[in-house]
Order: C-alpha cells, then sequence, then structure tokens
C-alpha cells in the first residue's frame, strides 16, 4: 500500500456548529498523527453552511499548532479567489511557525457559486490567469532576487512546496509542465482520473522541487467493523451528493436505513457516478478495493476524505484504514 493522508473539509453534522467542527477536526488530526498518516490537509469553500473550512491558512495554522509532526496543508488553496502575494505572505507565514511541516495544494476552480464569487470581489476570469498566477506565487515563496521590488514577508526564502490539484487534464498537464506534484480529486470527479495520470506522467519535466512523477489520488474510505455498518455510514455523503444535484445546501446529514428512499434512480446515477472511488465497508473489503486501485493507478499517495456523521465513526475508519499499511512516507524525491 502506499502512503495514506487525510483530506478534511471539517464537516458541520446537522445540529452542530462550526466550533464543534472545528474541534472534530483537530482531534482528528491528533489521532491521524499518532496512527502514523503521512499530511493533513483542508479545503477552501465558501458559502457552505455544512464545511467550517472557509478560511483555510487560519484552520491549517490551528491544526499545525495542534500536532507535532504530521504535514499539515491546503487541498486546496483557491487560488483564483487571492492575490498571489497575500497567499504567499500566509503559507511564508504558516512555514515560519512550522518549518517543514506545511504543504501548499493550488486549485483552479471557485469552491463556491457565481454569486458568492462576485462576494469575494473576485472576477470568474481570474481562473484564466491561474498558471501565471501559480508562476508568480512560486517566485514569491523563492530567494529573492536581484533587485526584486515586491517581497513576501515572510514567504520568501521558504519555499513552501506547492501541488496542483486538478479534476481533469488541464492541472495534469500544469503540473507536469511545472514540475509539481500533482493531486487528482477522484474523490469527487473521478471520470478522468486514469487519463489525468497518463497525461501527468508522460509529460513530466523535472523541476528544482520535484525530479519524478508523484501523483496523489483523493478517495472515500468508509471503514466500520462490518460492511453493512460501513454502508450504513455511507449513506451521509450519498445524501449529500443528491442534494448537490438538487441545489439543497445543508450541514451533513446522519445516515439512514434505506438511502433508495431518499434518492431517484436517476440520482442515483449521478450520485454514485461521482462517488465511484469510494470504499466501503469493513477491513478485508476496504484492503480487497483498494489494492486493486492502487494496482490500476499506481498511485504513490492516496488521500483519503471521510464525511462520517458521527465523529467516532469517523476516527475508527481512519483508525482501521491506517491498520492497512503502518509504514510512515516517503517524501517526494527532490531534485
Amino acid at each position: 500500500m502506499p502512503p495514506f493522508s487525510v483530506l478534511d473539509l471539517a464537516p458541520i453534522p446537522l445540529g452542530a456548529t462550526p466550533a464543534d467542527a472545528l474541534a472534530n477536526t483537530l482531534d482528528l488530526a491528533r489521532r491521524a498523527e499518532a496512527l502514523g498518516y503521512t499530511r493533513y490537509w483542508l479545503a477552501e469553500h465558501h458559502n457552505m453552511v455544512g464545511i467550517a473550512s472557509a478560511a483555510t491558512a487560519v484552520v491549517i495554522a490551528h491544526v499545525a499548532a495542534g500536532t507535532q509532526r504530521i504535514r499539515v496543508g491546503a487541498g486546496g488553496i483557491m487560488l483564483p479567489n487571492h492575490a498571489p502575494l497575500v497567499i504567499a505572505e500566509q503559507f511564508g507565514t504558516l512555514a515560519s511557525l512550522h518549518p517543514g511541516r506545511i504543504d501548499l495544494g493550488l486549485g483552479r476552480a471557485p469552491g463556491t457559486d457565481g454569486r458568492t464569487l462576485r462576494a469575494l470581489r473576485r472576477d470568474p476570469s481570474a481562473a484564466d490567469t491561474f498558471p501565471q498566477d501559480v508562476l508568480e506565487l512560486q517566485a514569491l515563496l523563492g530567494p529573492v532576487q536581484p533587485g526584486q521590488v515586491v517581497q513576501a514577508v515572510p514567504g520568501a526564502g521558504t519555499q513552501v512546496p506547492l501541488w496542483i490539484l486538478g479534476s481533469s487534464l488541464f492541472g495534469a498537464q500544469l503540473a507536469a509542465m511545472l514540475g509539481l506534484p500533482f493531486a487528482f480529486a477522484s474523490h469527487f470527479a473521478p471520470d478522468a482520473l486514469m487519463q489525468a495520470l497518463d497525461v501527468y506522467r508522460s509529460r513530466f519535466e523535472p523541476s528544482a522541487q520535484l525530479d519524478r512523477p508523484y501523483a496523489m489520488v483523493g478517495v472515500n474510505v468508509i471503514a466500520a467493523e462490518t460492511d453493512a455498518e460501513a454502508r450504513h455510514l455511507f449513506t451521509s455523503p450519498q445524501q449529500s451528493f443528491t442534494n448537490l444535484f438538487r441545489g439543497t445546501r445543508g450541514q451533513l446529514l446522519p445516515p439512514i436505513d434505506d438511502i433508495d428512499a431518499y434518492w431517484s434512480p436517476e440520482e442515483k446515477v449521478q450520485a454514485s457516478r461521482m462517488l465511484a472511488c469510494s470504499f466501503v465497508g469493513a477491513r478485508e473489503t476496504v484492503r480487497q478495493g483498494l489494492e486493486a486501485f492502487v494496482a490500476r493507478t499506481q498511485a504513490d499517495e492516496i488521500m483519503v476524505a471521510a464525511a462520517i456523521y458521527d465523529h467516532r465513526a469517523r476516527l475508527r475508519s481512519y483508525e482501521i484504514l491506517a491498520g492497512l499499511q503502518g509504514a510512515r512516507a516517503p517524501e517526494p524525491t527532490l531534485a
């Protein structure tokens, strides 16, 4: 098995508060560190009543301060929402506070809807300059150059490792061109997974950060003592994805006994397609599914999301998964 890492959206269960969700995040991060997970990433979303990680850099600081060894980062920062200088300052500060532990994954999507994007005071066309913004951010985090007028302080010289996130061929092509590690969001958008991995690996150009391709793949894992219990827990994300198609936003719903009574046949097809890279069951069921998936993708690392309503069940799911491999991850090889 490749190394495992955690993707946490800081979900807010029905009836809970953002403070509850953030307390759960720190608790899970500490447990993930004890279990040997490699990194703990949080994602930027806005105007989502069921997600508490909107101020992503702030939550990363909270998690990094409450842990000791595990790498903590963004999976990711939606760069079109921000000026590269601001992100360089934020993550330069994080790297100064927690040297050698901060990752910066970058995405091109807004992480929200059009109206919220306008509330962020961002131009929708900002995504068109994503490659240039990545290069600008990379330069701001690199050594100060002679005559450089604008500097990120903190930030300059920290060389925070950058990752390109994607759910299409665009991210794969950019990561390959820049010689950066690539994380594919197959935990919710699996359709282009294999093609994107092929593009990334075949077109990769070594860089100062990375000398060979390094692909991380996102999956959902819901593990429990029995297959039936895990399938029951899985109805929470199944309801969430169904609600996406209905245009209904809300907090993470508790599991239900009969998911087929909740979704229509059409919604089932749509949600199941988005959740195709999900491994649900007892330990052996999850192991077999993941082994086949890793054999197919040759992933260097697996980033695991687990939208489980009950926090104790979520902790237990990550404990079961950690039992499948106990070795800590090697870092991507630097040139």
